[in-house]
């Protein structure tokens, strides 16, 4: 069980996992887009789990990919009202249907790993034969490395203020400015090794498929060879 905080507080509404509504609305693309573009074949179906907003999903749309996202705060899908949308826990959705990729970004995959697992075997309900899970993780390297730090970009100011190592996992309060806005969020995110994300893969009928980016932070899974056929 994950004892770990989750909390936030700051204008507007709150997400059960911390995260602000109206912080989250103003946050831009920053590259996922892209990515997932590029990791996937023209045109392809995209389904978004924990799709906030829509600020990654609504660039797919314009890149010409038909998009769906799913995500359990009604709060977060009003600011995506733009889009097809289901509001629904991501470990429990089923859609009744497949699609020719999943999204699982925003480094979900570094939740608790019986969370973790659920997340992945969400992605494979949701994947059509041939299709491509799409994952973006916390840089390996941040676990060790994180300190309390400031970082300014698109008007945002990040300000890491504290980090505890309570345990495999690490946490940290994160301050994010706005002009004169500010939002606090407390997560945890945990560490998953090569070893222990072929086993939560597996797990989920899915296998690791290849890197996206040279800092390791987004990768491919696809279906496992016992479940059927991938590209």
């Amino acid at each position: 069980m994950n004892t770990s905080p989750h909390t936030g507080s700051g204008p507007g509404a709150i997400t059960p996992d911390g995260c602000a509504v109206e912080f989250y609305s103003r946050l831009p693309p920053m590259g996922e887009p892209e990515i997932v573009h590029a990791a996937v074949p023209p045109g392809a179906s995209v389904l978004e789990l924990g799709c906030g907003t829509g600020r990654i999903l609504r660039p797919l749309a314009a890149l010409g990919h038909p998009v769906f996202g799913v995500d359990e705060s009604a709060a977060m899908l009003a600011r995506a009202d733009d889009l097809p949308t289901a509001c629904a826990r991501i470990e429990s959705a089923d859609l009744g249907r497949a699609f020719d990729a999943v999204l699982l970004a925003s480094t979900m995959v570094n939740a608790e790993p019986a969370q973790r697992r659920a997340f992945l075997a969400a992605c494979r309900r949701h994947l059509a034969p041939g299709g491509v899970v799409v994952v973006q993780q916390t840089n390996p390297d941040w676990f060790a490395t994180v300190t309390p730090d400031a970082l300014e970009h698109d008007g945002i100011r990040r300000v890491v203020r504290e980090v505890r190592r309570p345990g495999p996992q690490v946490e940290v309060v994160v301050d994010y400015h706005v002009g004169d806005l500010t939002w606090t969020h407390e997560f945890s995110r945990y560490p998953v090794d090569a070893e222990e994300l072929a086993a939560d893969l597996a797990s989920a009928g899915l296998a690791f498929g290849r890197h996206l980016s040279p800092d390791l932070t987004w990768f491919t899974a696809i279906a496992a060879a016992r479940y059927g056929s991938a590209v």
